[in-house]
């Protein structure tokens, strides 16, 4: 028999948590010494309170815990309680990959500032253009929530234009504006270049429109979209040293596009005026 301290040492845990699993009988002791109230515990409750912790660190509340190991829930719904949290646990998993994700672009952003070549930047005359595009609003203009706008609305785009027998004839463009309901919103135009009438595409939430010509501060970017961060800092310097300001958002003109998305090759296309 172990004391509660040499009980707790083995199973990697604090005197006070098995006090409270003794409390709400979830883990009693074998005996208790009727003379000092000293709780005394067996080798083989170890394996109980290991099945206790593990269900813990699944996210299962101790009623859940109790109510599994005491086999008051059954087969099924023990699977159902396991798929539900390793889909919250994916889920967990994906949400701090993202954010990483954007720590790492701040980081490497704050570390080539002045280094970035600045003459990279082009003042050209972006022709008129037609795109079929769908629409859609995020919350507003961070990563975090244009992510998940854009990307399934060109998943949804390109079958819906071939299943309209219409086919891209140039490049992707994503475009965005100011949603008209304000309080930071952005309506996300996802579109491809098309040779096609202005107006709707069949029957599907697809509409071809027609981008009128603007002059615009260009740059590429190579990588990632979420890796954007430097590229568009170099523009915004330049656009201060040489006497523009930005008039919108800037497009975003898909060159290259392979299933890397490390090695996308991107065109901003930031409208300007004079300052």
């Amino acid at each position: 028999m172990f004391t509660i301290g040499d009980f707790a040492r083995y199973g990697r845990v604090s005197p006070r948590m098995l006090r409270h699993y003794d409390a709400i009988g979830l883990l009693t002791p074998d005996r208790t010494d009727p003379a000092t109230g000293y709780r005394l515990y067996g080798a083989a409750q170890l394996a109980r309170l290991n099945r206790i912790i593990a269900l813990k660190d699944l996210g299962f509340t101790l009623q859940q815990v109790g109510a599994v190991l005491d086999e008051r829930v059954g087969p099924e719904e023990l699977r159902g309680m396991l798929r539900l949290r390793r889909a919250e646990l994916a889920e967990a998993v994906a949400a701090a990959s993202a954010r990483l994700t954007r720590v790492e672009a701040r980081l490497r952003s704050i570390e080539s500032e002045g280094h970035m070549p600045a003459d990279d930047v082009v003042i050209k005359t972006v022709p008129a253009v037609r795109v079929a595009e769908l629409t859609g609003t995020a919350a507003s203009f961070q990563p975090q929530d244009i992510g998940p706008v854009i990307g399934p609305l060109y998943d949804r785009l390109l079958p819906l234009l071939e299943g309209a027998g219409l086919r891209p004839t140039g490049p992707g463009i994503a475009r965005y504006e100011d949603a008209p309901e304000g309080g930071g919103a952005i309506v996300v135009h996802a579109g491809v270049t098309v040779s096609a009438p202005v107006g709707p595409v069949g029957d599907t939430e697809v509409r071809v429109v027609e981008l009128p010509p603007f002059e615009a501060a260009t740059i590429v970017h190579r990588g990632a979209m979420d890796d954007v961060l430097s590229t568009t800092h170099t523009l915004a310097r330049w656009l201060d040293a040489n006497g523009y300001r930005s008039t919108g958002y800037s497009r975003e003109v898909n060159l290259e596009c392979p299933p890397d998305h490390w090695s996308w090759v991107t065109e901003l296309q930031e409208p300007v005026a004079k300052a």
